[in-house]
């Protein structure tokens, strides 16, 4: 009894000390104090998508893709829900208003979508990264009696 209990113990010791398989993904960090709604552009076997919209809390980070990451390169848009404005770039994709998924980024209006720059995230080929979304806008919110600067982004591999 005494030596089936030592060997129980010893299993359960051994269990807590295994390593478990390391998480790859990639990662939004929201460092405002607004929630924002992201899209995320990328090329995949299929060629070119974008997808959208995550919606990642103040101070709270998101996985946008889990596993690991089959680009080099992957492309965001982000707008500021609470003071309005948005982070982006030159690299135009297309978007919808509400969740989506667009193969391709050529005729956005002729698939009923529209055009957006988003700004480029290289990854330098790692397997997960994370953006940090904070700084000032690329497309300053609206003056403030209608309602809704430039974009500051780091990431880092893990």
């Amino acid at each position: 009894m005494v030596r089936m209990a030592a060997l129980l113990i010893g299993a359960l010791a051994l269990t807590g000390t295994m390593a478990l398989p390391a998480r790859a993904d990639l990662k939004m960090c929201n460092n405002t104090k607004s929630r924002v709604g992201v899209a995320l552009g990328y090329k995949d076997k299929d060629g070119w998508a974008t997808e959208g919209w995550w919606n990642v809390d103040a101070e709270k980070c998101l996985p946008l893709l889990k596993g690991d990451l089959k680009a080099r390169y992957y492309y965001v848009y982000a707008v500021d829900y609470l003071q309005g404005g948005s982070w982006g770039g030159k690299s135009v994709m297309c978007i919808r208003t509400k969740a989506f998924t667009i193969r391709g980024i050529q005729d956005c209006e002729a698939r009923d979508a529209k055009k957006m720059g988003f700004f480029e995230v290289d990854t330098g080929e790692e397997t997960d990264w994370t953006v940090s979304l904070s700084g000032e806008k690329t497309t300053p919110p609206p003056p403030k009696d209608q309602g809704q600067g430039q974009g500051q982004t780091t990431g880092q591999g893990q």
